[in-house]
């Protein structure tokens, strides 16, 4: 599946989505972008699944009649999410047009 990681994601989460053609929103010029914008430049250039530590985006967007999915994850420090790469992929795997899944990652603790 084509993904797009959101800024919001460390780098390397990138290198351990293997199977899957992934880019982040620096790599692609698009950082800085606000949510409703960015939605619809990932979903026009082809991107199936967008994944994302935005905890506003549930509430602050839209999903129907989109032709991407989101994956929202609770936790975005590498440290944290690394532990849950199997998570992740299979949330990128069970992904469907329009859909919005959660994939628990724990959250950062001081």
């Amino acid at each position: 599946m084509k993904v797009f990681l959101d800024e919001n994601l460390p780098h390397r989460l990138r290198l351990a989505l293997e199977g899957h053609e992934v880019a982040t929103a620096a790599y692609m010029g698009w950082a800085g972008i606000k949510n409703g914008k960015l939605l619809g430049l990932v979903e026009s250039d082809g991107f199936e699944v967008f994944v994302t530590a935005d905890r506003q985006m549930k509430d602050e967007q839209n999903f129907t009649g989109r032709r991407i999915s989101v994956i929202y994850l609770t936790a975005q420090e590498w440290s944290i999410i690394s532990s849950r790469v199997e998570a992740i992929l299979a949330a990128i795997d069970a992904a469907t047009a329009g859909s919005f899944q959660v994939v628990d990652c724990g959250e950062f603790r001081r």
